[in-house]
């Protein structure tokens, strides 16, 4: 093919829209789905929390604390499973001998702090505590709380096995952070074969300006690229079985 040909379709190309070359695969509910949500805790979504300086102007511009509400309530509504993936750290996760970037930031500031794996000592009101708002739906036998993941993704707790012992193949994703517990629970559950959605706008992410860092737009952008559907909450809370 010479350039002549060449150059105008790629022409053509470039004039689409961002995403008229992608396709949508699109996303049933069904008695196979669950509602997955990632950290839904103080030290997340909290101006109390240790992480506010560096999420809360993401949280409050999706009105995430808000969305992740609705998206309780409406799962015990429509009777759809909620399992929840939690962050924790106990004293020995601070003895590891190497971290990551935001590994060594968690570890630092206390992020999720808790006294011991078998004690809740000063665990409530802390920020490893839910949110006082989400406590009656995840105390409630519609939700499944599973074990603490350990960096992003849910390879280090039982989220796979408690979706699979339930005959669970189809998830609606959501919780914090967009760009790393959500993005790494969404690409460990494409893996294992699951089909998942996103619901952008129940999720939110550390904004750095000063380091020239955006964890919003990245995550926005990988939900766009692997997810099957990226909803927003009012669509979500829209879907009946």
């Amino acid at each position: 093919m010479t350039i002549k040909f060449i150059i105008p379709i790629v022409l053509f190309l470039l004039s689409l829209p961002t995403w008229a070359q992608l396709p949508e695969p699109g996303f049933r509910l069904d008695d196979r789905t669950a509602l997955v949500i990632t950290d839904p805790q103080i030290d997340f979504l909290s101006p109390d929390g240790v992480t506010w300086g560096v999420v809360g102007k993401s949280v409050t511009a999706n009105r995430t604390v808000e969305h992740l509400e609705q998206l309780f309530v409406w799962a015990d509504q429509q009777r759809v499973l909620t399992f929840v993936s939690p962050h924790y750290y106990y004293p020995h996760d601070h003895q590891w001998e190497f971290e990551g970037v935001l590994e060594a930031v968690m570890h630092n500031i206390g992020m999720f702090d808790r006294a011991d794996p078998l004690s809740l000592e000063n665990f409530e009101g802390s920020g490893a505590d839910w949110m006082p708002q989400y406590k009656q739906y995840i105390e409630s036998e519609n939700t499944i709380v599973c074990s603490p993941h350990k960096v992003y993704g849910p390879q280090s707790n039982d989220l796979v096995l408690q979706l699979r012992k339930r005959g669970i193949d189809k998830v609606i994703l959501a919780g914090m952070s967009g760009n790393l517990c959500v993005d790494s629970h969404l690409r460990d559950l494409l893996e294992q074969g699951f089909e998942v959605a996103v619901v952008s706008d129940a999720t939110a992410s550390a904004i750095l300006p000063d380091a020239g860092l955006d964890g919003w737009q990245a995550a926005l952008t990988n939900y766009k690229m692997l997810s099957s559907k990226v909803f927003l909450t009012q669509e979500v809370i829209r879907l009946n079985k």
